[in-house]
């Protein structure tokens, strides 16, 4: 029997009985019980199967283990691991463990359960960064990174990782607050200041420059935003190989042609960058070297400085902390004896402090070149600059127009996150290629400039979209030529308003009637293209009654944007006018030329240059715009070209622009459709630096029609003037 049955089976026969028993009453005959039904045998008991043999000789493979076994990230020898390993006790502090070890940063991420966004506990020595550092639940979800500064840069992929370790540990305002604690000025010794050092290998803060503040940046200064490359090539990991770190130089030789090894790419500038920074007169050299020139330039001003207002001779070793230490036998040198903690750089003062700060900044990112090289020129010229304006003679801080980064043109909406539709076209990288594929202006992201990609279809290739006509404000479509390449200048050197928006603005007021619904219309800069094309175009104010020239035709090979302006540096290609103009050696030259002897501007002299004939109309119309004002519309009205809305209330009648009055609270508000159409002209000239050579003829005419009109008012003899013939 089973031992199911053994333990269960009487239960089935005393169940029987009992009921037999119950059923017969005394007197009944006793009926046999039936027989104890057999209980089924149960199944066997199954066994597990024995374990499978161990598998012998049998490596697993860890994908891009050989690679990552040779870097950086894998060097436990390394002083970056192995610091603190005779400390006591033997652990990494929470202040470095989130970069110097593996537990530190899954810490950091939170992903060891404890609070995010902090190192909660210090780290055990011995880790290196290995793949769970960067392989994890918290890397794969994270799209934003917090700087040393505060600013948290948003909207990352990958490189959100890399960004987390490789932004340094102080910024501007880390310097700041120890200037501020110390609480002397400029040039006054501390002893409450030390040395701050941003650390090692801080290449985010280089690339993303002014958007996290990582260098020091001078008050009133601007910088350079996020360094981007082409499409491609624009993260950490598109430039790095992410397991060696070693740089993919060989994908760069299809843009950079000289380039077929690491060290090549320090020959390698941009198109754009056509200063000579350094002030060395080579304007071929990478921007690597023109890096390291002005590195010298600086290090030389800081020692210096040091010794003359400091009053200690200063020296630095890259490769020993704190790296600035005392010159002791003052020979500009770090010696062996000099090189340690107890001789470290203690006569420091605010102004040294942030020069030795931006110094350390650029040597401490060896890629600063191909990291954020512009970034690191303006840090190096404005410390030079600080510490002996003399010396950044020769220097040049900024690129030119189209490349700098750093001017308000890209850098005004950097608060708001986005170029707005209406401005993207041509203040962002992207604007111009979204209208000429799509026909409309979209809000587009901020940017450092203009890239190869803003003007040509194909990189590399370099070729140009094809734009046959261009449409103006005024509505007028124009063109140079089918396909010429000057029709992508005008896409945005035409201005933003017209004769025909000014005319809109004014109504059917009368000519001299204040109205509060009217405001200045503002033509925006370098409107180049409706000069050049002056009647055609409408640029400017046209005057009824008046007949205006069109386009202002050169001599053949220099009747374009681009022939008569490189199309990088936007510099005049001046060589190129000797040929026809004696005495022309340089851009100010330019100013001397006329082509006739006509006195313009009624002064007697027939032989000035055509810009001083403009001049003195310009100057004049000034006048005439200020007196107007005063006397017909009733307020003083005074000019700015450098503040927005440009014309303001003049509120001490002095006739000059005050610092309080250059301001948006003070805007002149007071007009009247004659004084709109007169200062309407007055800013486009002074908007259009090149209108001399643009269209001379064209601007003559609307700067005396504006005087003209303004008439009484003009202090000009207007009978001395001679106007241009109407139409050429």
């Amino acid at each position: 029997m089973s031992e199911t049955c053994k333990k269960g089976g009487w239960l089935l026969p005393v169940l029987l009985l009992a009921a037999a028993l119950t059923a017969c009453g005394p007197s009944a005959t006793g009926t046999p019980c039936p027989p104890t039904p057999e209980c089924p045998e149960c199944p066997p008991t199954p066994t597990c199967p024995p374990p499978p043999p161990e598998a012998e000789g049998v490596e697993v493979e860890v994908p891009f283990l050989g690679l990552w076994d040779g870097s950086g990230h894998a060097d436990e020898t390394a002083e970056a691991f192995t610091h603190w390993d005779a400390d006591d006790p033997p652990e990494v502090p929470t202040d470095c463990a989130k970069c110097h070890s593996a537990p530190g940063y899954k810490d950091y991420l939170g992903i060891d359960g404890t609070e995010a966004g902090v190192v909660d506990n210090p780290a055990e020595i011995g880790t290196v960064v290995n793949c769970t550092v960067c392989h994890n639940e918290g890397t794969l979800t994270m799209t934003s990174v917090t700087f040393p500064s505060g600013i948290e840069a948003t909207g990352l992929g990958d490189e959100s990782t890399c960004y987390q370790c490789h932004q340094g540990r102080a910024s501007t305002q880390d310097v700041n607050s120890a200037i501020e604690e110390a609480g002397v000025d400029a040039d006054t010794v501390s002893e409450d200041l030390g040395f701050v050092n941003i650390h090692y290998y801080a290449a985010a803060a280089s690339r993303l420059g002014t958007m996290v503040d990582g260098g020091y940046q001078y008050e009133g200064k601007s910088y350079d935003w996020k360094f981007a490359h082409v499409n491609e090539f624009d993260t950490c990991f598109e430039c790095h190989d992410p397991h060696s770190l070693d740089v993919r130089a060989g994908s760069c030789s299809e843009c950079h042609t000289d380039v077929g090894s690491v060290e090549d790419l320090r020959n390698v500038r941009l198109q754009g960058s056509t200063e000579d920074y350094d002030g060395d007169g080579d304007l071929a050299e990478g921007i690597y070297y023109e890096i390291q020139g002005l590195q010298e330039t600086l290090l030389g001003a800081i020692e210096t400085y040091a010794s003359d207002v400091a009053g200690t001779a200063i020296v630095y070793d890259s490769a020993s902390y704190p790296y600035f230490f005392v010159d002791t036998n003052e020979n500009g040198e770090a010696d062996e004896d000099e090189a340690n903690f107890g001789n470290r750089y203690a006569s420091w003062t605010p102004r040294l402090l942030k020069a030795a700060y931006n110094y350390q900044t650029s040597v401490k990112d060896p890629g600063n070149y191909s990291h954020g090289g512009d970034y690191h020129i303006q840090l190096l010229y404005d410390s030079i600059e600080d510490l002996d304006v003399g010396l950044v003679d020769g220097l040049t801080r900024d690129d030119a127009g189209h490349f700098d980064g750093s001017a308000e043109a890209f850098r005004h909406w950097d608060e708001d996150g986005e170029v707005p539709g209406a401005c993207a076209k041509c203040h962002s990288a992207t604007g111009l290629v979204t209208y000429l594929e799509d026909g409309t202006n979209v809000s587009e992201p901020i940017s450092n400039g203009f890239q190869c990609r803003t003007c040509h279809d194909a990189v590399p290739g370099y070729s140009l979209p094809a734009v046959n006509q261009v449409a103006f404000p005024s509505g007028a479509q124009l063109s140079f030529g089918e396909e010429a390449p000057s029709n992508l200048c005008m896409e945005c050197h035409q201005g933003r308003q017209s004769t025909d928006s000014v005319r809109d603005e004014i109504r059917a007021l009368g000519v001299d009637t204040v109205s509060e619904d009217m405001g200045f219309v503002n033509v925006h800069y370098f409107a180049a293209g409706a000069t050049v094309f002056g009647a055609e175009a409408r640029g400017a104010y046209q005057y009824q009654g008046q007949s205006y020239v069109g386009q202002f035709a050169h001599v053949d090979g220099y009747d374009e944007c681009i022939e008569c302006h490189t199309a990088h540096g936007l510099t005049v290609r001046v060589r190129g006018c000797t040929g026809c103009h004696e005495g022309v050696a340089s851009a100010e030259d330019l100013r001397s030329i006329r082509l006739t002897g006509t006195d313009f501007d009624g002064d007697g002299d027939a032989e000035e240059g055509i810009a001083d004939e403009i001049s003195t109309i310009h100057d004049a119309l000034y006048a005439a715009i200020q007196a107007y004002a005063r006397e017909v519309a009733g307020t003083p009205i005074v000019y700015s070209s450098a503040s927005y809305p440009y014309f303001f209330i003049d509120t001490n009648g002095n006739g000059e622009l005050d610092p309080d009055e250059a301001n948006f609270g003070n805007r002149y508000v007071t007009w009247t459709p004659r004084l709109l159409k007169a200062t309407y002209n007055y800013h486009y000239v002074a908007k259009d630096p090149g209108a001399y050579s643009h269209n001379p003829m064209y601007i003559i005419q609307v700067l005396q029609d504006s005087v003209g009109d303004l008439g009484s008012w003009a202090t000009i003899d207007l009978a001395s003037l001679t106007r241009p013939a109407g139409e050429q």
